[in-house]
């Protein structure tokens, strides 16, 4: 079958690490972007259409995907497009998904794929989208939500959460509410026809409705305007939706069957291809659960930690619990605990920092402390 992907980058703003870029862009488990787990979910599909929605801060998103060449996306008919603002009819801030897909009508209505599967950039998953392709073809369903459980808690406020019967049928959805456990959340993973898709942003936008999840799911399918579906993934999902929570899913990776389920479940997961050297253990170097890109150079004691590229952690200097990112140098004799460390930091000798798992500290890109 013929299928569209549309990738969001998602706008959210989680403090000092999405001042300057997307979510989309964030760096996540020593050699990726977020980017690269949707990129890689359509790239086994064989999606090879592929839209990614991008509103401000992209210029590093497009350089890292470049023309799409890891992914597979450069071969065939259609592509990969960056649909900005520059090439869309809207001039201001995007209200909702279903505006961000009106202002891209054109995107839309060009070929004749018959599915669109639409992805968002801030929940991490390895899923096989053929099979959800299959099962929303099957339900005969306008609407299918790939949704998950162990999120809801009764306490995290959801962005959009259902409830399924004894038979998998969705009983009841809430957005933007702190839903009980027996609710499980969305993924943000729908899939429906192309044509519903346009005939119901067309609508809806028209209305002053700009939201997929309240708007045309939820409001859809209480009106009874449109069918919806759940399919149910079972696999390793992380939503990335605070500092925290991005915090706790990278030293989740220390973890190998995390790490497996999310980089090797169903398919690998591709990202932009740099070279450098291997990674140089010194002789005092101790590592305890560490997760380690190529390029750095360790000459301290690092535990429960994500290193990327070409990091630096000098002798003498304690690394725990922490998330540094490329070209980051930790001087001699420093102690650091709950830290996350954006680009090119440098850490200087004997300097201390101590966060905490549920506040840790963050340090801007490019800053000297």
């Amino acid at each position: 079958m013929n299928v569209m992907g549309i990738l969001f980058t998602n706008d959210a703003n989680i403090g000092d690490l999405t001042n300057k870029r997307t979510m989309a862009s964030l760096p996540f488990g020593g050699r990726y972007r977020q980017v690269d787990f949707g990129l890689s979910n359509f790239a086994y599909a064989g999606i090879r259409h592929v839209g990614i929605i991008a509103r401000f801060s992209y210029q590093s998103l497009m350089n890292h995907v470049g023309d799409g060449e890891e992914w597979g996306l450069e071969l065939g008919e259609g592509g990969l497009e960056f649909l900005t603002p520059y090439a869309s009819s809207v001039n201001h801030s995007y209200r909702g998904k279903l505006e961000s897909l009106s202002s891209n009508m054109d995107f839309l209505e060009y070929g004749n794929d018959e599915y669109v599967v639409m992805i968002d950039s801030t929940v991490l998953s390895n899923i096989d989208l053929n099979k959800v392709l299959a099962a929303h073809v099957a339900s005969g369903k306008d609407i299918t939500v790939v949704t998950c459980k162990g999120v809801c808690n009764g306490k995290k406020v959801m962005d959009f959460a259902l409830k399924l019967d004894d038979k998998g049928e969705v009983e009841d959805m809430v957005c933007d509410f702190a839903a009980p456990e027996d609710y499980q959340a969305s993924m943000d993973i729908f899939v429906m026809s192309r044509q519903v898709l346009i005939r119901e942003v067309k609508t809806l936008v028209a209305k002053n409705y700009f939201h997929m999840d309240r708007d045309l799911c939820m409001g859809g399918w209480r009106s009874h305007k449109v069918t919806v579906g759940a399919y149910q993934y079972d696999g390793v999902v992380m939503f990335n939706e605070s500092t925290q929570e991005y915090f706790e899913h990278s030293l989740a990776l220390t973890d190998k069957a995390t790490r497996d389920g999310l980089f090797n479940g169903v398919h690998p997961v591709y990202t932009k291809v740099r070279s450098r050297v291997p990674t140089y253990y010194g002789e005092n170097c101790q590592l305890e659960n560490v997760v380690v890109a190529d390029g750095c150079m360790l000459d301290g004691n690092v535990k429960n930690a994500v290193l990327f590229r070409s990091v630096t952690v000098s002798e003498n200097a304690n690394v725990e619990n922490c998330v540094i990112m490329n070209d980051t140098v930790v001087g001699e004799g420093c102690d650091l605990k709950n830290v996350i460390l954006d680009k090119n930091v440098t850490v200087t000798p004997g300097t201390k920092l101590y966060g905490t798992r549920a506040n840790p500290i963050v340090i801007k890109r490019g800053e000297t402390v």
